[in-house]
C-alpha cells in the first residue's frame, strides 16, 4: 500500500485507514491484534480510533479501542512506523465532554496513558463544540504541539462555516491548522461533503479521512431486502440506504463488478480514492478475511465509463 500526505501536515500516511471502533466492540483482543497485524502486513500504517471506542458496548467505559491498540503497540514495539490518531469531545460520561482547555488537556493524558505513548500524531477534534470558543480550543492544540504530546491536528464532523473560520483563526494568529477532516463521505453519502466542505479542503490542502466508506456495510452489497438486516450488528445504521437510490448504487456497482471482477467493497473504495480530494478513507473488518479483501481496493482502477456509471446512480 503506498502512502499519501496528509495534509500540510508531514504525516504520510497509507491510502486506506483502519477505524478502529470496532475494536472492545465486535473485536475481542486477540481478533483486534491479528487485524492489526494483517493491515501492518498490507503496508497499512494509519490507525484511527478516539476516546469515546467503544463506550456504547454493555459493560464498557470508553477508552476500550484505545488501550487494545496501546497494548498491540507496545508488544509489536512499532510504534515509530504507526500514525496514531484518536479524537477527544464526545462524551465520556463522568470524565466529561467538549473541547474546553480543561477537558482537552485531562482527556489528552487519558488517551496517551492507554495508547502506551508520549505522543499523538494526529489529534482531533471529535465533534464541534459551539459552547467553547474556537480560539480556546486552538490555543489548548497549540499548547499540546509545543509540549510534543500532539504531532498535528483535525477535526471530525465540522460543518463548512466553522471549519472555515477555524482555518482562518489559525492562519491569523499562528495557531495550529486542522491539517484534516472526517467527514462523512461515502458513494451513497455524496451531498453533505460535497455540497461546501470539498471545496473548502481542496483550496485550504485539508487531508480528508473520510468515515462510513462502506455506508455501514451497506455498500458491499450484502443488505438487498430488509431479511438481510436480520440480527445484523449494524443493522441500524444500514436500513436507511436501503431505498430505491440505494439499490440503484447497488445496480451500478453490480454492474461494475460483472465486467471487473471485484468485489463491491473494492469497487466503492477505488470510488473514494479517485476523488481528488480524499487522502485515505477510514474502513473496518471484524475478520482478517474480510480486511484482506479491502486492503486491495488501493490497486483498482475503475475505468471512466464505470466512474461515469457510479456517478450517475450516485447523484445527489
Amino acid at each position: 500500500m503506498k502512502t499519501r500526505m496528509l495534509g500540510r501536515s508531514g504525516l504520510e500516511v497509507s491510502h486506506l485507514c483502519f477505524g478502529g471502533n470496532v475494536f472492545g466492540w465486535t473485536a475481542d483482543e486477540a481478533t483486534s491484534f491479528a487485524l492489526l497485524d494483517a493491515f501492518a502486513a498490507a503496508g497499512g500504517n494509519f490507525i484511527d480510533t478516539a476516546d469515546v471506542y467503544s463506550r456504547w458496548a454493555p459493560g464498557n467505559q470508553g477508552g476500550e479501542s484505545e488501550s487494545i491498540i496501546g497494548k498491540w503497540l507496545k508488544q509489536r514495539g512499532n510504534r515509530a512506523g504507526v500514525v496514531i490518531a484518536t479524537k477527544v469531545g464526545n462524551d465520556m460520561g463522568p470524565a466529561g465532554k467538549g473541547l474546553s482547555r480543561a477537558h482537552i488537556l485531562s482527556a489528552v493524558d487519558d488517551s496517551l496513558r492507554r495508547l502506551q505513548t508520549d505522543y499523538i500524531d494526529l489529534y482531533q477534534s471529535h465533534i464541534d463544540d459551539e459552547s467553547t470558543p474556537l480560539e480556546e480550543t486552538l490555543a489548548t492544540y497549540q499548547e499540546l504541539v509545543r509540549a510534543g504530546k500532539v504531532r498535528a491536528i483535525g477535526a471530525s464532523n465540522y460543518k463548512a462555516p466553522r471549519l472555515a473560520e477555524a482555518l482562518r483563526l489559525s492562519r491569523e494568529h499562528g495557531y495550529p491548522r486542522y491539517e484534516s477532516l472526517q467527514p462523512l463521505y461515502n458513494l451513497y453519502d455524496r451531498e453533505g461533503f460535497e455540497a461546501e466542505l470539498a471545496g473548502i479542503c481542496r483550496t485550504e490542502e485539508v487531508g480528508v479521512i473520510n468515515y462510513y466508506s462502506l455506508a455501514a456495510g451497506f455498500l458491499t452489497g450484502k443488505y438487498r431486502t430488509e431479511a438481510d438486516l436480520a440480527n445484523r450488528v449494524r443493522a441500524g445504521s444500514a436500513k436507511r440506504y436501503l431505498n430505491e437510490r440505494g439499490l440503484r448504487i447497488l445496480a451500478a456497482m453490480d454492474q461494475v463488478a460483472a465486467g471487473s471482477g471485484a468485489t463491491h467493497a473494492q469497487i466503492a473504495l477505488a470510488w473514494l480514492l479517485a476523488q481528488p480530494v480524499v487522502t485515505s478513507p477510514i474502513v473496518s473488518a471484524t475478520s482478517v478475511e474480510q480486511l484482506q479483501q479491502i486492503v486491495t481496493a488501493p490497486a483498482i482502477t475503475l475505468a471512466p465509463a464505470e466512474m461515469e456509471l457510479l456517478n450517475q446512480a450516485s447523484a445527489w
